[in-house]
């Protein structure tokens, strides 16, 4: 199973052969600027279609009380970088609106149902970021 580093890795040099479909669901890569460091950063995420232009993904960290990483990189410089299989395009993160969250959570939790027990487990509310195209 791949995860982590090696994931992103072979999801990249295979335009998403490897990588795209892990443990019954589909991933995507994010890559973030990190908002200390000015890094690029690539995380694997299970992600929704929204629409033609659009994805989603949550920023759940496992329900962990503090967010990870990639979400405060994009709190902090929402323009970020999208690969989806061998598509790599430029978009703009944006935490989901209230009242779009409860569809866009519904769906992703129809996914990977273990994103309600993530929710279960922090005080946190855990937010649906959503990726729009530019």
């Amino acid at each position: 199973m791949l995860f982590g580093r090696e994931h992103v890795e072979r999801y990249q040099e295979t335009d998403g052969a490897e990588g795209h479909d892990w443990q019954g669901t589909t991933t995507l890569l994010l890559t973030t600027v990190g908002r200390k460091s000015g890094q690029k950063r690539t995380t694997p995420l299970i992600y929704r279609r929204k629409g033609d232009d659009a994805y989603t993904v949550i920023a759940s960290k496992g329900g962990a009380d503090e967010p990870p990483l990639w979400f405060t990189n994009l709190q902090a410089n929402a323009e970020v970088e999208v690969q989806v299989l061998g598509d790599r395009f430029a978009a703009r993160a944006r935490t989901a609106t209230p009242e779009e969250k409860p569809e866009l959570w519904k769906a992703m939790a129809e996914t990977w149902p273990a994103f309600d027990d993530y929710q279960k487990k922090t005080e946190r509310e855990i937010p649906v970021v959503v990726l729009e195209r530019v």
